[in-house]
């Protein structure tokens, strides 16, 4: 992974993202980084929370317009994601 501080968190997938805040959630339960450095990893991982949460709800949004034919058959609706 490149270093944390330099990634647009924008960039970053779901699984990513969560994989680094999993990181800095572990750095800041061993208690073993200074406290500048906890701040600002405090401060990433909370925008990295946010940034999940907005990955989840336009996945629940892409999932809440598939929709049943009348056939039976599930088919998927464009999702306006803007």
């Amino acid at each position: 992974m490149t270093d944390a501080t330099s990634t647009d968190i924008g960039a970053l997938s779901f699984e990513e993202a969560m994989s680094e805040l999993e990181s800095i959630v572990r750095k800041l339960e061993s208690g073993e980084i200074k406290l500048e450095e906890s701040i600002d990893a405090y401060e990433r991982g909370s925008k990295l929370k946010e940034h999940c949460q907005s990955k989840l709800q336009n996945a629940k949004a892409r999932i809440d317009k598939i929709s049943i034919g009348p056939d039976g058959s599930a088919r998927a609706e464009p999702a306006d994601m803007d």
